[in-house]
């Protein structure tokens, strides 16, 4: 890999002046000026790149296209971004700088043509890049082809420039993998930025770029969307297809997508990359107009129902009540009709089963390891919590497995009847505030692998987040609160099977209401 250069101080120049005269450009596009975005943020506008970076990703697309900025220098400065921020934050664990460069040169002409992009560790492949999930045993991997969702990217014109860390196969709600460790919540570098897409959301709050790929099996984009400050959409089950490779995952419980700093971007975003190929299992329902249009349109009075107590009786954290409730307040102030109220979920029951398929996708993912590497792997390629995690998954029957799908099915129908009455379900996104590092899962010098005890304490940290995935339907964190100790506290949103629309008519217009963009973490390129 190629030693990172700095930045060509004609091209700097040369952008300098390109904003310089072009402010009317910029208040027009995005409703905001250089001087504006430097009263908002507290930062000074010494570097015109610096503040170009503080806009979203559609935001950078525009000045893209009319010539405000090159790619190159949008790569350039989020490669210093890398090399500045990184080695405090931990959330890039693969450079991709020769072959961002390369593309910049030619970068597609999609609504996000030019923009510097992140990829998750794990799931979407980009052909002869490595992707080790965050294991050992796949630490040498390389993978052969893009995947179809890194294709959909690359023709939306985005530029991947790396790729973030990850929990060891994205099986925890934080991201301490022993192969690359712990990447750190820009709020608070002693705090989890969540998992297992913690990596992509560390580098989005801290502004390296405005958007990264997320996925999510059990909140894995959620999660850490309220951990660090982001917005986070979990789309319909099959809405991205996960091909060539796979079908599904785990019946159906993983979904593919990102974190982002804005609603436009996430609803651009999935326009860009949704839609079956040849050869998927089943297909999301259709959408009625392109999600960035739904962004401008208003929701209407929504009948929402909010909830502060946890299906299995577990406990929520004051901070995390509080949110929902003034959430539910800002809610009714909008408009909106609001009631207490809950599905009938048995806590216990769903938390049974779910165990059950997660334990046989650990099972499936041994396998898979297996065919990739073209050898068997050994207790020695996995952290011990995998590891016994995989053999305890290789012990449920198949009869058990299918037991567990039938209940989580049941739980689907359920929800659908409940959303026939409401037209969202609002509860907090993880029952805590960002835990601190090495409270969830056990680091490299501790050889304990109790995977009951760690998986009830991740079962008990997100008491919603998994329900979605299990009944397939859309759901999102929103980044409305911030507790006293300045962590991030999202609220989560439940939609109808299929109903991305009204997730992003009614996050559109809480963004509006209550903005986040220009909260900055502490730790954050954008100081320059």
């Amino acid at each position: 890999m190629r030693e990172l250069g700095s930045i060509h101080p004609t091209s700097l120049q040369e952008a300098r002046s390109r904003v310089s005269t072009r402010r009317a450009f910029l208040k027009s596009t995005m409703g905001v000026t250089l001087a504006g975005l430097a009263t908002r943020t507290g930062k000074a506008a010494q570097n015109p790149a610096l503040e170009l970076l503080s806009h979203d990703a559609l935001g950078l697309a525009g000045l893209v296209k009319s010539g405000e900025l090159k790619p190159i220098e949008l790569v350039e400065e989020v490669i210093r971004r890398i090399e500045e921020t990184n080695p405090r934050l931990n959330a890039v664990i693969t450079k991709m700088y020769d072959q961002a460069r390369a593309a910049a040169a030619s970068p597609a002409g999609g609504p996000f043509q030019g923009v510097p992009f992140l990829l998750k560790d794990l799931g979407a492949q980009y052909g002869g890049v490595r992707m080790t999930s965050g294991s050992r045993a796949l630490a040498d991997f390389i993978a052969p082809v893009d995947t179809e969702l890194v294709i959909r990217q690359k023709r939306a014109g985005l530029i991947v420039v790396g790729k973030t860390n990850t929990p060891e196969f994205g099986l925890t709600a934080t991201t301490e993998p022993h192969l690359f460790g712990a990447t750190h919540n820009p709020w608070n570098l002693g705090h989890t930025p969540g998992g297992s897409s913690g990596g992509s959301a560390a580098a989005v709050a801290a502004r390296i770029v405005p958007m990264a790929h997320a996925n999510d099996g059990g909140g894995s984009i959620r999660i850490p969307a309220s951990c660090c400050g982001l917005f986070g959409l979990k789309p319909t089950r099959a809405r991205n297809s996960l091909g060539p490779h796979l079908g599904d995952i785990m019946s159906g419980m993983v979904a593919e997508h990102a974190v982002t700093i804005s609603v436009r971007d996430s609803a651009a975003l999935l326009d860009a990359t949704a839609g079956w190929i040849p050869g998927d299992p089943y297909a999301a329902p259709p959408q009625e107009r392109p999600f960035l249009e739904e962004t401008s349109i208003p929701p209407g009075r929504l009948r929402v129902a909010f909830v502060t107590a946890t299906p299995a009786g577990t406990p929520i954290h004051s901070d995390c009540v509080a949110a929902v409730q003034e959430t539910a307040r800002l809610l009714e102030s909008l408009g909106h009709r609001v009631e207490e109220q809950s599905p009938s979920i048995n806590g216990q029951q769903f938390g049974a089963a779910f165990r059950t398929v997660w334990l046989a996708g650990a099972s499936w993912t041994l396998h898979g390891v297996n065919r990739m590497r073209g050898r068997p792997a050994a207790a020695s390629d996995f952290e011990p919590f995998t590891w016994e995690f995989m053999q305890q998954g290789a012990e449920i029957k198949a009869g058990d497995y299918l037991i567990a799908v039938t209940y989580l099915q049941s739980v689907a129908r359920e929800m659908a009847r409940f959303l026939s009455q409401y037209d969202l379900w609002l509860t907090a996104t993880i029952a805590e505030p960002p835990p601190r590092l090495g409270t969830i899962h056990p680091g490299p010098s501790d050889p304990s692998s109790d995977s009951a005890r760690i998986l009830g304490r991740l079962l008990d940290l997100v008491p919603y987040t998994p329900i979605a995935n299990a009944t397939g339907q859309p759901a999102m964190s929103v980044p409305l609160h911030w507790n006293q100790e300045g962590l991030p506290i999202g609220v989560h949103f439940v939609g109808r099977f299929g109903d991305e629309a009204t997730l992003f008519r009614l996050a559109a217009q809480l963004e509006q209401a209550r903005p986040w963009k220009s909260r900055i973490p502490p730790l954050s390129a954008s100081a320059g």
